[in-house]
């Protein structure tokens, strides 16, 4: 009796004693210099385990952190043409109010010299007033650049005069072949059509780097590129819309937000394919009755940089998600809803 009364008092004491080492391991942790931890979004949950009530009750704290997500940052380089230039500048300035870490650059060189930057790996972006030709398709495969291209807007090239011409209210396209064919020595306005007065003509357009040349000397003239080249060339519509408004017998043409922007300095004229005289507006480029010189415009991303910079993938859906309102604000005409949610479907399809 008295051996089996011992051997409780050692279980007993054992059992002590192992409580205590449990409590001044727990103690110690306790006191140990805490390992930094995320700040924010911080849970703590409370485990409670029960122990002899002559020794104590031994309470630990688990500290579970939510990392924060990482702020975007870095750069995002854009350029290109100079239509599609008011569009991106206008979603980098609300892109980066929304992320102030990150910085984006848009430059104008014209949709040629934008295709050239591109396909050389210099921008993460291209603005393009026309599709990439195949030339510069071959030049981004050998440079190991593919691209997502994504319609952005329609526009409506706009053919302008200065605001005291009150002669011109329309022009056909044939009269503006005629102006601007190669070899064309029209240079006064009363060679265009009997009864405009003697004055001279003086032409402003895209340089031959832009998109909008590209596109204005095909519809217009037949051929791409096919132009008089004893203009005002410039791949920066402010240099033309500058020009055309200080000239009194001026005649140019550039992106349809540039009319919008300065109309009280401008005067439009309305164009006449063979069903009558119409102005480019957001009701006849977008039906397609404004013809032949309104198009869809685009924006050029490469995988790489989607892939590779977390800050380009995130501008490219807030260009599409948010575009759409900055396109109507800057004068251009947005797209059906459901082209922007494919050009949202063919960015994440180049994520994966």
């Amino acid at each position: 009796m008295e051996d089996k009364l011992n051997r409780s008092k050692v279980s007993r004491r054992r059992f002590v004693v192992g409580t205590f080492a449990l409590v001044g391991a727990s103690v110690l942790a306790a006191c140990a210099p805490a390992a930094p931890t995320p700040t924010p979004q911080v849970i703590i949950k409370e485990v409670v385990k029960e122990v002899p009530k002559e020794v104590t009750r031994v309470v630990e704290k688990v500290v579970v952190a939510t990392p924060k997500p990482m702020a975007l940052q870095g750069d995002i380089a854009i350029d290109g043409s100079s239509t599609v230039f008011p569009i991106s500048e206008a979603v980098a300035e609300e892109f980066m109010k929304k992320h102030p870490q990150v910085r984006v650059t848009v430059g104008i060189s014209g949709t040629g010299g934008g295709f050239k930057k591109f396909c050389n790996g210099e921008t993460d972006i291209s603005d393009a007033s026309r599709l990439i030709k195949e030339p510069e398709q071959k030049a981004c495969a050998g440079k190991d650049v593919q691209y997502v291209e994504l319609a952005v807007a329609f526009d409506g090239l706009s053919v302008m005069v200065h605001t005291s011409n009150a002669f011109v209210t329309y022009l056909t396209t044939a009269e503006l072949k005629k102006i601007w064919e190669p070899g064309s020595k029209i240079n006064n306005w009363k060679d265009v059509r009997p009864g405009f007065p003697d004055l001279k003509l003086k032409l402003y357009g895209a340089g031959t780097d832009s998109g909008t040349f590209d596109y204005f000397t095909e519809a217009i003239n037949g051929k791409e590129k096919a132009s008089r080249p004893d203009y005002t060339a410039s791949e920066d519509d402010n240099v033309l819309v500058k020009g055309i408004a200080g000239d009194k017998g001026a005649l140019g043409y550039f992106g349809y937000a540039y009319y919008v922007e300065n109309k009280d300095k401008l005067k439009p004229v309305a164009i006449d394919a063979g069903n009558g005289p119409l102005l480019p507006s957001e009701e006849t480029v977008n039906n397609g009755t404004y013809k032949p010189l309104s198009r869809p415009i685009f924006i050029y991303t490469a995988f790489k940089a989607l892939r590779a910079k977390p800050q380009v993938a995130e501008f490219v859906k807030f260009y599409l998600t948010e575009g759409p309102k900055l396109v109507k604000q800057v004068g251009y005409i947005p797209l059906p809803a459901t082209r922007y949610q494919e050009g949202l479907a063919k960015v994440e399809a180049a994520l994966k």
